[in-house]
């Protein structure tokens, strides 16, 4: 088994793109129940880039076996921007091929093309298998950053409040 192809997601991907988001799902939340029509939605916004992110596709012997999503930030350290990946997901049956290692090399060229001076990700503390394999790459961690989040019920709160309330 190689890897076969690493490209952008298309039209004529939308089904397969939904197929891979949502075993995502399934594998990070344990579930994919109800999530069909949401994940048919973010393959769509992924695909046309209206979500502000785009997906790479990957293929295993001409099958999906894997995505990531990406998008270039800006301001950066120069005017080119950070690509910065924001998931990347194997399926089980692909995982230990080296597809990821492939995706991540995909990217690192994407980035260093564009002149982006910095490819940026983030993974979870308690993913282990994650962390070991991007140590394993050789990239730094980067521990004088700090990530924030609203979700739930504090979004919600926040997202209603009027600029007079700060």
């Amino acid at each position: 088994m190689r890897v076969s192809d690493i490209r952008f997601a298309e039209a004529k991907d939308e089904a397969v793109l939904a197929e891979l988001l949502l075993s995502a799902n399934q594998h990070y939340w344990g579930t994919s129940d109800g999530a069909e029509g949401m994940t048919k939605a973010a393959a769509s916004a992924l695909i046309d880039g209206r979500s502000g992110c785009r997906a790479l596709i990957a293929r295993v012997d001409g099958q999906p076996a894997a995505f990531a999503t990406l998008t270039i930030l800006h301001p950066a350290l120069n005017e080119h921007g950070t690509l910065f990946m924001k998931d990347l997901f194997v399926v089980k049956a692909a995982r230990g091929l080296g597809v990821g290692h492939q995706i991540m090399l995909h990217l690192a060229k994407m980035a260093y093309d564009l002149g982006c001076q910095r490819f940026d990700w983030t993974a979870e503390r308690d993913n282990p298998k994650a962390l070991e394999f991007y140590d394993a790459l050789g990239a730094d961690r980067v521990d004088e950053k700090v990530y924030f989040r609203f979700s739930g019920d504090e979004l919600s709160k926040f997202a209603k409040m009027r600029r007079s309330d700060l």
